[in-house]
């Protein structure tokens, strides 16, 4: 596969989103390659953040741009990375390239700090608050089996699950 090929991203209720995802204990070239066309299948999707998780690799492991649209990409990679620090609330309106045609409002950390590492394997230490925050916690939630849908009310993921169902359905008998 091209790092220039866009990867299928599994969606909700596929079984991959709920796995926890392995630390990665060697970063080679097909790491390298995998972290490529998370980042290239993000921009295209388009999106602000993937997990591996998201495109069936488990592996902790996730790319992420909060930069404006029209700005140049710059891509982030964060592997293994680990919420060390958090403060604070805020309440955001997310959506999910794996949960499809549907967003809400959920609660997150206001202010995070995450440790992990680069592509190169030099160690990495963030401080965020706002969208970056909220992405990182995103797509970290990921790594560990966890949607943004598992931090709203029952009834609205039980809406939202009944309209998967019915989509799932029709699509099978097409």
């Amino acid at each position: 596969m091209d790092n220039d090929e866009v990867m299928r991203i599994c969606t909700y209720p596929e079984t991959v989103l709920r796995r926890t995802a392995e630390p990665v204990k060697n970063i080679d070239e097909d790491l390298l390659n995998l972290i490529d066309r998370m980042a290239f299948t993000m921009y295209a999707a388009p999106g602000i953040g993937l997990a591996a998780n998201q495109v069936g690799e488990l592996v902790k492991v996730v790319v992420y741009d909060v930069s404006p649209r029209d700005a140049e990409p710059r891509p982030n990679v964060l592997i293994n990375p680990r919420i060390v620090e958090a403060e604070g609330e805020i309440t955001y309106e997310e959506s999910c390239l794996s949960v499809i045609d549907y967003s809400a409002e959920v609660r997150r950390s206001a202010r995070i700090r995450v440790t992990g590492v680069d592509r190169d394997g030099n160690p990495v230490d963030i401080e965020a608050e706002g969208l970056k925050a909220i992405c990182l916690q995103h797509e970290i939630d990921h790594l560990n089996g966890v949607l943004y849908i598992d931090h709203i009310s029952n009834l609205k993921r039980a809406l939202y699950k009944k309209k998967m169902r019915k989509l799932l359905k029709k699509q099978e008998e097409q």
